[in-house]
């Protein structure tokens, strides 16, 4: 009887050993894991136990394609997940294809225009080729939540919707802002954490990380985790990450950084950003150790070395982490030699235009203006020249000539080519 007690222990011995031999219980890479871009944990003393004692966990993240590019906004969380995977962890990356059709409320002072399922399956066509950049699919599992929340039917999504109070919806600062201002709030709305939360509870999971503005929504599926799969799921919010122009990295805004933007571009975005931006930029968008960024968050805040400098080194870091150490020192190369010392880019771009054409038209015409109206805009916040001649006049008609050179902004030109031409 004990000879077969103690061969059964020895092999629940071995499989346990197994198991947490392949879990990295560093404390200070959990340290690191659990401060470094981290905006709240609940429970961090819970998951950092949990994290030591070398349980294997599975974490997910979730990310709905609303758009077809994932930005470095998203990244930070991305990273996130990357170092759990590193350290042993179960990773998933959960593709919101269903709830992406609802609309996420957060941050939103109108409800988002419902988007077809053609239109979701044709923004994420890319997107584990994008996320490949970051993670390692070898070890990461991939799932999209149409997969449930599709079955669900109308008894199952009330019995799930009793679980949360409209008094609790109406606390949300968005809905409260909303209300003030006499604007709608669609019921479907309210269907969206219940949709995101329920993620949890069918993949079962022990973490979910994302950015700090989907606390609320995180929070739901704590609350559903630990209704219907009767655990506690811990919860990790990470920085937001500010945009070029200062304001949240967000696709309706239009001020993100697509992880798949070519390098001269990226580069020249990163310089675009604010400097008081850079050391949050250096924690979040880096991968250099924090002891290095905070000397250099020391260094931006004694003004003892040249932001100009701190910022093209954070713009290298950053396209070598994307592209590699060799097409960021050309990405570096190329904007020296445009914005320091005043050349034109080595490469520029031809747009076939006609003989003769609006500039607000041309603008549209060469892809830099998403609409005439937009380039309009343009024209009259001075952003537009033509052979060094700025043009401000949105509604003049310009004779175009082969090899034109027109300037957007800092950092768009293009070469005019006569079609058909003479």
């Amino acid at each position: 009887m004990f000879k077969g007690l103690r061969k059964i222990l020895r092999v629940h011995f071995k499989v346990y050993r197994k198991i947490t031999m392949s879990i990295d219980t560093n404390p200070e890479k959990i340290k690191e894991l659990l401060e470094r871009g981290v905006q709240e944990v609940i429970e961090k003393s819970h998951l950092e136990t949990i994290l030591k004692s070398g349980k294997k966990l599975r974490i997910y993240y979730g990310i709905d394609p609303t758009g077809s590019n994932i930005h470095m906004g998203h990244a930070i969380v991305l990273w996130k997940l990357r170092a759990f995977q590193e350290l042993g962890h179960e990773v998933i990356l959960l593709i919101g294809d269903f709830t992406a059709r609802i609309g996420d409320p957060t941050d939103k002072e109108s409800a988002r225009q419902p988007l077809t399922e053609k239109q979701v399956k044709e923004n994420m066509k890319s997107y584990k080729e994008q996320a490949s950049l970051i993670l390692d699919f070898k070890k990461t599992k991939i799932k999209y939540n149409s997969e449930w929340l599709s079955k669900l039917n109308f008894e199952k999504i009330l019995e799930i919707a009793s679980h949360i109070s409209v008094q609790r919806m109406l606390e949300r600062d968005m809905f409260e802002k909303r209300i003030k201002e006499g604007k709608t709030i669609s019921l479907h709305e309210f269907l969206y954490p219940l949709m995101q939360g329920y993620d949890s509870v069918a993949m079962n999971v022990d973490l979910e990380i994302a950015g700090s503005d989907q606390l609320f929504n995180m929070l739901t599926g704590r609350d559903l985790q630990k209704i219907y799969n009767k655990k506690d799921k811990d919860v990790l919010t990470c920085q937001l990450l500010l945009g070029t122009d200062g304001r949240k990295m967000s696709k309706t805004f239009g001020n993100t950084i697509p992880l798949i933007t070519e390098p001269n571009d990226m580069f020249g975005k990163i310089m675009s950003i604010k400097d008081e931006l850079m050391g949050d930029y250096y924690e979040l968008c880096t991968q250099l150790p924090m002891s290095q960024v905070n000397q250099i968050k020391q260094e931006l805040q004694s003004q003892s070395t040249n932001p100009r400098d701190l910022k093209e080194k954070l713009a290298f870091e950053i396209v070598k982490l994307y592209h590699g150490e060799k097409e960021a020192e050309k990405a570096k190369t190329e904007f020296e030699k445009v914005h320091q010392k005043g050349e034109l880019p080595s490469e520029i771009r031809e747009v076939r235009l006609p003989e003769t054409i609006k500039l607000s038209e041309m603008l549209h015409v060469s892809g830099v203006a998403d609409s005439i109206g937009a380039g309009r805009r343009l024209i009259e916040q001075g952003a537009v020249e033509i052979d060094n001649e700025k043009i401000t006049d949105w509604a003049k008609e310009i004779e175009v000539k082969d090899g034109m050179i027109v300037k957007v902004g800092k950092r768009n030109w293009f070469k005019a080519k006569l079609y058909p031409p003479k």
